[in-house]
């Protein structure tokens, strides 16, 4: 089995790069954080009219290019390195990914077009007050209202839930946990932007009060799809994780080579060169568990579970040492606002809280390889 990316998908990468170098460099990211949307409408539709990255694994019947996971972790990777300002996470990795796994032809040949196309922002809506993301979790009430539902309750920390105009909500019916559509701007739903720390990925919480909702899938049926979901988004977050890893890394390294001290560049100062060797070693070995769960995801292999929860808890906690070590090395000006590691260290450690933080995701893989 060849591990080794494409000629194709190296392409691909350099088509990504080359784009979020013209329309996202830090500057950009700087201004947008800022903002409350959070994104350039402008730069999404682009995203999806020239490179088409919204559509990439949406199968083509769906109005998707009908790539694999292996393709979307490339593109993940370099996103994760710039810290794009785009609602792609949560549109791509959870809400596609949800109606993918929930198994409704209806639902997906109504909904994934728009998501396709770049018109549709969506997201999921799982996590409440609690922060759970298992499915006990999950307390939000769905009732029967004739022939449609009404959600009542609370959803936290929802990813771009301020400016979906597609949410995917997880809910409890009598028979169970059960997948919800809701649009934006339906009735009786409430979305409050959150004070995060990291101000490059917008987090909202969701309040419902008899909010029309449509199925999807069958009712009390949706543990399963969802822990699904979960796992390839796991897989989706580790490739961004990888990527933001190996810039910290590269600039320590690029900082050590032309920093004087004492008439030396600090990088070679052996206290310097093991932070950098250690950082490099970590790295390396979180490319390896996000690429081979990469490719698990794109070969819906039995292993997806495992490999998800493994790539998850090691990748969490390689891009946080990477991202305080890049800014240990740096000294003083690591410090500033002026410099850009602290926007580094922030979205390392939301992700790495994001869909369960390292101990959750052991315990998990514990869990699942019968230990």
């Amino acid at each position: 089995m060849n591990f080794a990316f494409s000629e194709e998908q190296e392409e691909l990468r350099r088509s990504v790069r080359r784009f979020i170098e013209d329309k996202s460099p830090m500057t950009e990211v700087r201004r947008l954080m800022e903002t409350a949307e959070g994104f350039d409408a402008a730069v999404w539709e682009q995203m999806a009219s020239q490179l088409g990255l919204q559509a990439l694994t949406i199968p083509e019947e769906y109005g998707g290019a009908g790539f694999g996971y292996v393709e979307l972790t490339v593109v993940l990777e370099e996103m994760g390195a710039a810290l794009v300002c785009a609602p792609f996470f949560s549109t791509v990795a959870l809400a596609a990914n949800a109606l993918l796994s929930s198994g409704d032809e209806g639902a997906k040949k109504d909904l994934l077009p728009g998501i396709a196309s770049g018109e549709t922002i969506a997201t999921l809506a799982y996590t409440e007050e609690s922060g759970r993301w298992d499915i006990d979790g999950v307390t939000l009430s769905a009732t029967r209202d004739g022939a449609g539902w009404r959600l009542d309750g609370h959803k936290m920390f929802v990813i771009d839930g301020h400016v979906a105009n597609l949410v995917l909500v997880a809910a409890r019916t009598p028979s169970g946990v059960s997948l919800f559509a809701v649009t934006g701007d339906a009735s009786g739903l409430e979305r409050t932007p959150l004070a995060t720390m990291d101000q490059t990925r917008k987090q909202a919480r969701l309040d419902f009060a008899g909010v029309p909702a449509r199925l999807i899938g069958e009712e009390g049926l949706a543990a399963a799809a969802l822990g699904k979901t979960l796992d390839l988004a796991a897989v989706a977050l580790a490739a961004e994780q990888v990527g933001g890893a190996q810039r910290c890394l590269d600039m320590a390294v690029e900082y050590a080579k032309t920093r004087i001290q004492f008439g030396r560049p600090i990088g070679s100062f052996q206290a310097i060169k093991h932070k950098c060797a250690d950082m490099l070693l970590e790295v390396e070995s979180a490319k390896s568990a996000a690429y081979y769960a990469g490719w698990a995801a794109a070969e819906d292999s039995d292993e997806l579970p495992v490999v998800a929860s493994l790539a998850k808890s090691y990748c969490s906690e390689a891009y946080f040492h990477a991202a305080a070590e890049n800014i240990q090395i740096h000294g003083g000006i690591g410090f500033t606002w002026e410099h850009d590691a602290h926007l580094y260290f922030k979205r390392a450690k939301s992700s790495e809280l994001l869909l369960g933080d390292p101990t959750y995701h052991r315990e998990l893989l514990a869990q699942r390889i019968g230990i």
